[in-house]
């Protein structure tokens, strides 16, 4: 039988330790089912096994899958560092609430062998663009699947920013920051914020003001295509963060402005056969349980 992939790479959280027994067997499955291996050389460094290292930027051209150990921010870091590979992500979740990594340990080997068979679910999700622009020159240009948030650091003082969609000033604001928020960040911090779920297939951003000091600034949708331009006004005497996942953070200055767009990159995600967006969020935030009667089934008319 012909394997929908044939050439895997595995990449999991460093910092822990009860990866290394997962690494071991899905090095094991895949060997025993014919699959060239290749590892990520900080994961390498996890266990003892023999595969071919390679970083990162290699898997493009080496792999036609990435599995993923950890929870959903090894997977985003995991997102960011593939860039624009098109490589399809598969994530084994060993977090807390997970999103994005949805195989299990335990039924880990039964998914795999639907998925090398062919059934299995394939998406892409958006991701944005975010560049910081410093008198006149662009200084760093950075991409996000979930968010990227402005906001204060090391202070109780909020931050002052003005806000333009689509070179039309909608608002000045002060808050403890701004999150600016895929689909798929819906659930992340945003939704933390009081942000709205937005279903991953739609073409929408999400901006969610963290603890507005005016409280009709609320959270706002709009298009995926707009353009968001955020600058750092001077009134602001403490240091202010952009920071991208909820990883990387850098610091930026009274005048920077940043430009939030949709990145021309894609996360190609890979999910089981069964694989349900609605009932991950029945599961991961506790809306209930699936009801003992089937779903009513609706007739479609012409």
């Amino acid at each position: 039988m012909s394997l929908a992939f044939q050439h895997i790479g595995l990449i999991a959280k460093k910092s822990d330790p009860e990866v290394a027994a997962v690494l071991n067997t899905l090095h094991q499955y895949f060997e025993q089912n014919g699959i060239t291996v290749f590892i990520e050389k900080e994961t390498a460094e996890l266990v003892d096994i023999n595969a071919q290292i390679i970083e990162c930027y290699e898997f493009s051209d080496k792999c036609d899958l990435a599995v993923v150990i950890g929870g959903d921010g090894t997977l985003l870091a995991a997102a960011r560092a593939l860039g624009d590979t098109n490589t399809p992500l598969l994530g084994v979740h060993m977090g807390r609430l997970g999103f994005l990594a949805d195989v299990t340990p335990e039924a880990m080997i039964e998914q795999l062998d639907e998925i090398l068979a062919g059934h299995y679910l394939a998406e892409q999700r958006t991701l944005l663009k975010s560049s910081v622009v410093r008198d006149g020159k662009p200084i760093l240009e950075i991409h996000a699947l979930n968010d990227i948030v402005v906001h204060k650091w090391a202070s109780s003082r909020m931050v002052e920013l003005e806000m333009f969609i689509d070179n039309v000033f909608v608002s000045t604001e002060r808050s403890d920051g701004l999150i600016v928020s895929t689909p798929t960040g819906s659930t992340a911090y945003a939704l933390s914020g009081g942000g709205p779920i937005v279903h991953p297939s739609l073409n929408a951003v999400v901006l969610v003001p963290i603890c507005p000091h005016t409280l009709s600034h609320r959270p706002i949708v709009i298009s995926g295509d707009s353009t968001i331009e955020l600058v750092i006004t001077d009134s602001n005497v403490d240091s202010t963060k952009l920071s991208c996942d909820g990883q990387s953070a850098i610091e930026i200055v009274n005048g920077d402005k940043i430009i939030i767009e949709k990145s021309d990159q894609r996360t190609h995600l890979i999910h089981p056969k069964a694989h349900n967006h609605f009932n991950t969020l029945r599961t991961k935030l506790g809306w209930g349980t699936t009801p003992d009667r089937a779903p009513t089934q609706r007739i479609m008319t012409q």
